[in-house]
């Protein structure tokens, strides 16, 4: 294994590691987290029975053409409609449970909104690689039992990270080994027969595809989602804390970013662009959230300057909340995004408004203009608080008349109390978030606030003076910005390195079965010459000599030379070997390149099972509506036999669609054999 064994992780398959955890993983911490997973884990499998049952009632219900057999059908699809809606219902209220993520100690900050992870199943490496390794490398697939165990291990041990760097790291190694396992063990012209299955974390609806690059994409997710989790944890009491949660939230923003500009087609509603997008402004404000409770931290001073200051920055947060509450009631992120968290985000955007124009309210209230002070850089900070000033006001005049500043003060204080006012109705139409009690503390702490110093400048003619008071700019000082993945900093060895430099080996390229060799130097001289490296290739190879003679041809690469693996060995090294067995016969294994696979890249339909129409149906049906009507109409191929020449089917065989809404013709580059990350693939549907 490359990763460190530690006790209190994932348990190892094989017997020399059994009671051995891998660092990174804990599936047995008695956590909420992780009894929240446990249970998420189990709604899934219930609502893959549930859907088979509605796929079968689906297919009956097209099949036959009795009445009696169809109102049958009819009402069991009507079950078991609603026991999926019923199902999806208790998977929502297990998504939203933010409170189980927030830091255990005692704390005074609203709470943070984490994902939860993607759940899987498992998957079994062992037969198609081993078939492939005998297949397309000619070599004993058996030698490399310990390698493919290693990576069924760690994929294992990837359900269930914990929630720290080292959890992290476990799921970037990962994420970096599929890269090599990619170009290794998946050709782009044939299918492995690898079904991967992953559930949407929003609904719980499977996704099944034989296609790699879902399992690379829902794994990025779960990187983006621990962030998020390891962002709640920190205690936001502490500086470090504060710092961390920013760093974490930042880091999940840019993982979310590149999953979406990544893999451009991903066939679930959690890793659509539109559901990224909206993740990736939560994460950024959440991120901005934490950065402004870094800066009161210390406390607020009640000075002209620094309320100024703290307005700006607190309403740069509410803008963001605002911003990630109008994404989220968007479609078609509206109808998977939880209900509580919209409400969450607008009771975010609400409350730090209202924080916004308190602050403004204290400095009008608390801060005349005195002759030692300077009116210059007062004024100049004032006008760049508001949009707009009211009516018949300018910003002198409001720094120096005390009437005025007093009217302002009290506007803005009216203002403050009436977003804390819909902040608290927003939080009590959600049952999950009433149940919080930090967050109604905090939302009443503010409003009561509010409300007495309002009470302190009250007086009776107030009403017919009242005037309207403008938005408080947004405006920050310490900017959050996604923090790109850099996967290059988490060292990984190929698990399959014994078959050869990858640029070479790989499942691109297409070989001879290894040759046997043998000969002896002749008068000192090999008869041919060596290039490149490694392996090294044949080269001017002198067709009398006793290689060419035994077979050897031009451009043929070694493999062995007496027995040992030469694979990895340079020119130098091999001529060494070569000139230690003198005038004895030289024995060495060769292979002969055949030619390269084209670089087909091979479409997989895949339906995901459970939705009215899944985000794939859209996208097809988006395509269809592009297509000229004038132009002569072209036969609907069934889903099924949607793909590369009509010759794939779909990898989900877990139900039909309703509908077919016709095939889109997109193609998109493959990646070069030589990256083994594979930056820029797309998922395709």
């Amino acid at each position: 294994m490359t990763d460190t064994l530690v006790p209190g992780g994932c348990r190892a398959a094989r017997p020399a590691e059994r009671g051995y955890f891998r660092k990174g993983c804990n599936p047995l911490a008695e956590t909420g987290r992780s009894k929240l997973q446990n249970q998420r884990a189990a709604l899934n499998q219930q609502i893959l029975k549930t859907v088979r049952l509605r796929t079968g009632a689906e297919n009956l219900l097209r099949a036959t053409t009795n009445n009696k057999v169809r109102e049958q059908a009819l009402l069991e699809l009507r079950f078991v409609n609603s026991e999926l809606q019923i199902l999806k219902e208790d998977l929502e209220e297990l998504n939203i449970s933010v409170e189980v993520y927030q830091n255990t100690e005692e704390t005074f900050s609203i709470p943070l909104i984490p994902l939860g992870l993607k759940e899987t199943k498992e998957v079994d490496f062992t037969i198609p690689l081993k078939d492939f390794i005998l297949e397309h490398y000619s070599e004993d697939s058996s030698d490399y039992d310990d390698e493919i165990a290693d990576l069924m291990d760690l994929r294992q041990a990837c359900r269930t990270p914990s929630r720290d760097e080292s959890g992290i790291e476990m799921l970037m190694s990962y994420f970096t080994q599929l890269g090599f396992v990619e170009n290794r063990f998946f050709p782009p012209i044939k299918q492995m027969g690898i079904l991967f299955t992953w559930y949407d974390s929003f609904t719980g609806v499977p996704v099944c595809q034989q296609n790699l690059l879902l399992e690379k994409a829902s794994i990025l997710f779960n990187i983006g989602a621990l962030y998020t989790q390891i962002g709640t944890r920190c205690n936001r009491q502490t500086k470090p804390g504060l710092e961390n949660a920013v760093d974490a939230f930042q880091r999940a923003a840019g993982v979310l970013n590149y999953l979406k500009e990544t893999f451009t087609h991903t066939p679930s509603y959690d890793m659509s662009p539109a559901m990224l997008s909206v993740l990736v402004k939560m994460m950024l404000a959440q991120a901005q959230e934490c950065v402004f409770e870094q800066i009161i931290l210390p406390g607020i001073q009640n000075e002209f300057f620094t309320l100024v200051k703290m307005a700006q920055e607190v309403a740069k947060v509410g803008e963001g909340f605002m911003l990630v509450n109008t994404a989220m009631n968007q479609a078609p992120v509206k109808e998977t995004i939880p209900y509580s968290w919209s409400n969450l985000a607008q009771i975010k955007a609400d409350h730090y408004r209202a924080l916004a124009h308190y602050f403004v309210a204290t400095l009008l209230s608390d801060h005349q203009l005195h002759p030692s002070d300077d009116e210059d850089k007062q004024e100049k900070a004032w006008s760049q608080l508001h949009d707009h000033m009211p009516e018949g006001l300018m910003s002198l005049t409001i720094l120096r008349d005390k009437v005025q500043r007093k009217q302002l003060g009290k506007a803005h204080l009216h203002k403050a109390i009436v977003y804390h006012e819909e902040a608290l109705r927003v939080c009590g139409l959600s049952k999950k978030l009433r149940n919080i009690d930090i967050l109604q503390e905090i939302l009443s702490v503010a409003h009561k606030r509010s409300l007495l110093k309002y009470a302190q400048h009250e007086q009776e003619d107030d009403f017919l003076s009242l005037m309207q008071a403008p938005s408080v700019l947004p405006k920050t000082e310490h900017k959050v910005a996604m923090v790109v993945p850099q996967f290059s900093k988490v060292k990984v060895r190929d698990f399959f390195e014994r078959l050869g430099p990858l640029p070479v080996f790989s499942a691109k390229q297409r070989w001879t079965a290894p040759r046997t060799i043998q000969f002896r130097c002749q008068e000192g001289e090999l008869g041919f010459t060596l290039k490149g490296g490694p392996p090294v290739q044949v080269h001017c190879l002198d067709p009398e000599c006793s290689a060419a003679v035994m077979g050897l041809k031009e451009g043929d690469y070694i493999v062995s030379v007496n027995g040992l693996d030469s694979k990895w060995l340079g020119v130098n090294e091999i001529m060494e070997k070569f000139k230690s067995m003198g005038e004895n016969n030289i024995e060495i294994r060769v292979i002969s390149c055949q030619d390269t696979m084209a670089s087909l890249h091979n479409k997989s339909a895949t339906y995901s099972v459970g939705m009215q129409k899944t985000y794939s149906l859209i996208c097809l049906a988006m395509e269809e509506n592009k297509i000229d009507k004038t132009k002569k109409t072209i036969p609907k191929l069934s889903f099924l036999s949607w793909g590369t020449k009509n010759r794939q089917k779909a990898a989900s065989t877990l139900c039909l669609p309703s509908a077919v809404a016709g095939s889109a013709q997109t193609k998109k580059r493959v990646d070069s054999c030589l990256t083994a990350l594979n930056t820029e693939s797309s998922l395709w549907f």
